[in-house]
């Protein structure tokens, strides 16, 4: 039995918005040296219990404690001063600002009232040491990748050497190496004697690094146990209430396909000297270590940067789309990774989110039909299990919600290829499957789905082929039956010679 104090806890804590309940008479307590997880699924209140415990909220009833004391009224600023640190899914960086800016904001070492920028470049370089990050420090943070700036929110929040570290799907836009390094710096943390809760979707890290687990469904408390002699299967039953059922949809050999796309010489960003086929009917996965070009690959594809090529055919149309207008009338959708700032307009319904395509398609001076609109959300939202009033606010949805609603806005315009650029980063498991089963459907239904993911498993198990990238280039394309974790990983980190492929 533990008898160290936590240094930090909620006893009972209850939450609710515009009356309806999100939290409800639930208790978590951190211990010093302790690796603690917080799973369930969107919506089950895993956000509201960060902010609660971070003092971004104030619950409506129960207490936080710090060092076994109640608070009465937790503050972001007293969470500071406790040594509370919080490392969102949803990065809160500034894309102007530096990295050394970025890491130190809210916290500038100061000298004669002014900032010192000698000594904020010197505690940033160590943060940055940490979690091996190696750009220069005056880089402007909106020049880095996702995964890049992911390791700068965390060094952000080492830079103020918390006691209490809270991390939101850490490892969500992370290659293996940054993994790994995160990895060991939490065993390190833990040692001396930090206590951290982990939220994470990827089970194998929770088994992995996690000593107690506490689960929310529905807003309650469902299990506050220790790790030890529960597996992932046990896991999942705790999230969803059920016996977890097979997680991918049951694989078919596509038809006979034609191709929907098919470029020669493609280069484009990071990407060059690339001949790709992509087929009708089938999930193309595109993996890869991040940052070696995947992303360039799809955009350079949708027209939304520059791209050339010796030759090109996108749906019997001659070249590349010149545009994402012209990519779109050619029947190409695209679904960025960041839904926040690139896949939908947080502040407007969602509603309007669904619509938004429709609304680029309309001509000019045509009255919009508010009553067909409706009715198309409606149908959309049922098709994709989002519940509740279309008419509030995307960022009232949890993260897997509002990745339904990136997708969903593209269904009604029955594109011919789906480019997907991770669509099941941060999102739980029951919304992967459904996720898995549209994709599917849609490559069953005669159209082409390319997948780029970070989810090593999810392109073993989903896609029909894969093609890997490494330093821009697809060094090879693995089919169904060559696909496994190790063959790809091995051809990412270049571990072995492989064949290029289209």
């Amino acid at each position: 039995m533990t008898t160290t104090a936590p240094l930090l806890a909620a006893r009972g804590v209850s939450k609710a918005f515009f009356g309806n309940p999100v939290l409800r008479d639930v208790s978590i307590s951190l211990q010093p040296g302790r690796v603690h997880a917080l799973l369930g699924e969107n919506g089950a209140g895993k956000s509201t219990l960060i902010n609660l415990l971070s003092g971004a909220l104030r619950p409506d009833g129960g207490i936080i404690e710090v060092d076994g004391r109640a608070v009465a009224r937790m503050t972001p600023a007293l969470a500071r001063q406790a040594g509370i640190a919080v490392v969102q899914q949803e990065l809160s960086l500034t894309a102007s600002l530096s990295i050394a800016e970025n890491i130190g904001l809210g916290a500038y070492p100061r000298r004669f009232g002014l900032v010192d920028y000698q000594e904020l470049a010197a505690r940033a370089k160590a943060a940055c040491e940490l979690v091996g990050l190696n750009e220069k420090l005056s880089t402007p943070v909106g020049q880095l990748s996702l995964g890049r700036r992911q390791m700068v929110e965390i060094a952000k929040a080492l830079y103020r050497k918390p006691r209490v570290l809270i991390l939101d799907e850490p490892t969500s836009s992370l290659s293996a190496t940054e993994t790994r390094i995160l990895t060991d710096l939490l065993e390190r943390l833990r040692s001396e004697g930090t206590a951290i809760l982990y939220i994470s979707h990827r089970l194998n890290e929770v088994m992995a690094l996690c000593l107690h687990v506490t689960v929310l469904k529905d807003g309650t408390c469902t299990a506050d146990r220790a790790l030890e002699g529960t597996d992932a299967s046990g896991l999942v039953r705790l999230m969803v209430g059920r016996d977890p059922g097979d997680l991918f949809p049951r694989w078919q050999a596509p038809p006979s396909p034609a191709n929907a796309i098919s470029v020669r010489g493609l280069s484009a960003g990071l990407m060059h000297g690339v001949d790709l086929d992509i087929r009708t009917g089938e999930v193309l996965g595109i993996g890869g270590l991040v940052g070696q070009g995947q992303e360039d690959l799809l955009l350079g594809l949708y027209g939304a940067i520059p791209a050339r090529t010796t030759s090109a055919a996108v749906n019997g149309a001659a070249g590349l789309p010149a545009g994402v207008p012209k990519a779109n009338a050619l029947g190409l959708a695209y679904v960025p990774a960041d839904r926040k700032r690139e896949g939908l307009h947080l502040i407007h319904p969602i509603l309007t989110n669904m619509m938004l395509p429709a609304f680029a398609r309309l001509p000019a001076l045509k009255l919009r039909s508010r009553k067909a609109e409706r009715e198309r959300g409606k149908g959309l939202a049922a098709q994709l299990g989002i519940k509740g009033d279309l008419g509030r606010p995307a960022q009232a949805l949890s993260g897997g919600n509002q990745q339904k609603v990136a997708l969903a806005k593209w269904m009604p315009h029955d594109p011919l290829v789906l480019l997907l650029n991770d669509p099941t980063r941060g999102v739980d498991v029951e919304t992967k499957r459904e996720i898995y089963l549209m994709l599917r459907g849609f490559a069953a239904a005669g159209k082409a789905v390319v997948l780029l993911s970070s989810d090593t498993p999810e392109l073993v198990h989903l896609c029909d082929r894969v093609a890997v990238v490494r330093e821009g280039r697809i060094v090879t394309t693995l089919e169904r039956g060559a696909l496994s974790e190790e063959a790809i990983v091995s051809a990412a980190m270049g571990a072995e010679k492989q064949k290029v492929a289209a």
